[in-house]
């Protein structure tokens, strides 16, 4: 074969700009400051939002079963498990105190992050807009950036929670839907059922989707219904709920998750869904078929257990050590201002560095540097936030 020895050209593949314009991930970028860490002490892990502790027995056997069954190998239909459908329809019809909701609304997704994607990608395309809250999911931010969808972020009012008034303002010929979180990601807030009504009438007044995600709903301050929306017979028309199992049932790596919601959406969805995973991992499925049926009291038991942990931090942060001001807090997070007047990625990497202590900036879910850090509190102990407040009061 004929070679010449001209020097071979430099060749590069090109990326997409909607995909280098997008920040990395903040949780990736946080754990690469681990390395530069100048104390040999244990660190305290307030970075992600993932139960560190063990699925309920009952469930964890269930696992160790279906992992032995062929049948588990295979896929599942697209919407999932029929069962599943059923259960989990269930038991939205008892923590809404709604009869309204049929196991043909439920949708299984391969985690909560997926269903979002999915729902984006059925709704709205290059051109469209969407309304988000304020602070906001960071995935949720990257996923409508990296699609081409305009983002028209919805400012707070004093005590954190969405701005109806803010929002109508926002809405014209191109608006496709409002995203809400509730309970907050990263602020912990949870919107008041009354608002969440209020914001389901703008949207069913403008003819656009509500997108609710209530991924932390089991841990918020109360076990009355989450909101009446399920009420309305026409809910289905414009109300997405999104929801997670990874919180409620600590099995995080196992990525389900459900899209409830009307006919139309579920076939537009269905078609996003089986180009990507197909169908969510069954073993996955028939954990949280057990779960549903079996783990209730142990649900329970968590989201108790988290909430005297949050007692415990908010009294940690009561003093502002070091600075630190505990502005709100709820399900698993603090969201908290830091003082001091240094840019936030610089505060974040010297609380990594210097006092190992691995937080997320606020950047990831603001568009600007409003000087906010995102504490996970839940997966501590009680004497790891103690111990917590002693490095903070030493910054």
């Amino acid at each position: 074969m004929h070679r010449t020895n001209r020097p071979a050209t430099l060749v590069r593949m090109k990326f997409a700009a909607r995909t280098t314009d997008l920040i990395d991930s903040p949780i990736g970028a946080a754990f690469a400051m681990l390395d530069h860490r100048v104390n040999d002490r244990p660190l305290l892990d307030l970075s992600q939002a993932a139960p560190g502790y063990a699925p309920a027995p009952v469930v964890t056997d269930r696992i160790a079963e279906a992992a032995r069954q062929p049948a588990t190998s295979r896929y599942t239909p697209a919407a999932g498990l029929p069962e599943l459908r059923e259960a989990f329809a269930e038991d939205l019809r008892r923590s809404y105190a709604a009869s309204d909701i049929a196991a043909v609304d439920v949708t299984i997704t391969a985690g909560c992050n997926q269903a979002f994607c999915a729902v984006v990608n059925a709704l709205a395309e290059p051109g469209d807009s969407v309304i988000l809250a304020t602070p906001f999911y960071f995935n949720h931010d990257m996923w409508l950036q990296a699609e081409g969808i305009g983002i028209r972020h919805l400012s707070s009012t004093d005590d954190l929670l969405p701005d109806l008034d803010h929002a109508a303002t926002l809405i014209d010929d191109t608006t496709r839907a409002i995203v809400l979180v509730s309970p907050g990601n990263p602020t912990g807030v949870t919107i008041p059922p009354d608002l969440i009504a209020d914001f389901a009438e703008l949207a069913a007044e403008h003819r656009i989707a509500l997108v609710l995600d209530e991924t932390y709903r089991t841990f918020r301050p109360t076990e009355a219904p989450a909101h009446a929306v399920f009420d309305n017979p026409s809910w289905r028309d414009t109300l997405i709920s999104l929801h997670s199992f990874s919180k409620d049932l600590a099995i995080p790596g196992y990525r389900i998750g459900a899209i409830v919601s009307g006919a139309d959406l579920q076939r537009e969805a269905l078609k996003i869904l089986d180009c990507v995973a197909i169908s969510a991992p069954r073993i996955g499925q028939e954990a949280v078929i057990t779960g549903l049926h079996h783990a209730g009291g142990w649900r329970r038991e968590q989201a108790q257990r988290i909430a005297r942990l949050q007692e415990h931090f908010v009294t940690t942060m009561a003093g502002c050590p070091g600075g630190f001001e505990l502005v709100t807090s709820g399900a698993y997070f603090g969201w908290i201002r830091a003082g001091g007047g240094r840019s936030t990625d610089e505060t974040v990497r010297r609380l990594i560095v210097e006092f190992d202590t691995l937080v997320i900036p606020g950047t990831a879910f603001t568009s600007t540097d409003q000087g906010m850090l995102r504490f996970s509190f839940a997966n501590l102990a009680p004497a790891e936030i103690d111990e917590l407040g002693v490095r903070l009061a030493t910054y």
